[in-house]
């Protein structure tokens, strides 16, 4: 067991991309090999991953076993082809080069993500049923000082001003991280409480599950 405090957690969103690589294949392993010619991607490398398993697709994957050719999916377990077919992986994948820091955070929280129930129940039964369907749509809120003139503040304005899919990267006290990836919406007006800090909110609509490293 185990209890942690996130004082001293930093938040950074990309702001820069390599070029797209292609992903000939994945293979349906633990974790899964992404065969991709003279990719160039290294082991720690962070990448955006587009593929034919939705699954997978806009996920922020880690590079781990990185070859010439091909790398692993550090933690993605593909094994199942009943989830992940075999045949319809390809896809490409790029590094995130440019990680700028959020600073200023007084909030960061997390809404959606419960799991969705179907209910049903037979003519003959006089109690109801369920059966787990899917999560509903998550997104990542956070509350920042109000500072126009930070780095962090000017790549939120710019990514929401092109409604762009951008990575998020949280970075926990003990050096673990949390990926996240969604398109970014900044309310550029600043709460005005009398005595309290003024704040602005960006939202991240996660367009993929977060990933736990």
């Amino acid at each position: 067991m185990a209890a942690r405090l996130p004082d001293g957690a930093t938040v950074s969103i990309a702001t820069a991309y390599g070029s797209a690589k292609t992903i000939s294949a994945i293979t349906n392993a633990n974790p899964g090999v992404a065969s991709s010619t003279a990719h160039g991607f290294t082991d720690g490398d962070l990448l955006e991953v587009l593929s034919g398993w939705q699954r997978l697709n806009e996920r922020i994957i880690r590079v781990d076993g990185a070859t010439t050719d091909a790398f692993q999916l550090e933690g993605q377990d593909t094994t199942s082809t009943q989830r992940f077919p075999t045949g319809s992986s390809a896809g490409t994948a790029r590094e995130i080069t440019t990680w700028t820091q959020i600073s200023q955070i007084l909030g960061f929280e997390t809404t959606g993500g419960d799991q969705q129930f179907a209910n049903f129940s037979y003519m003959e039964e006089d109690f109801e049923r369920q059966l787990p369907t899917i999560t509903s749509a998550q997104s990542v809120n956070i509350t920042i000082a109000d500072d126009p003139t930070l780095a962090g503040y000017i790549a939120l304005k710019a990514a929401s001003d092109a409604r762009a899919l951008r990575a998020l990267k949280l970075t926990l006290p003990d050096g673990s991280l949390i990926l996240y990836n969604g398109v970014v919406a900044l309310n550029e007006t600043p709460t005005l409480t009398k005595g309290q800090v003024m704040a602005v909110r960006a939202t991240f609509s996660l367009q993929s599950r977060p990933v736990r490293y």
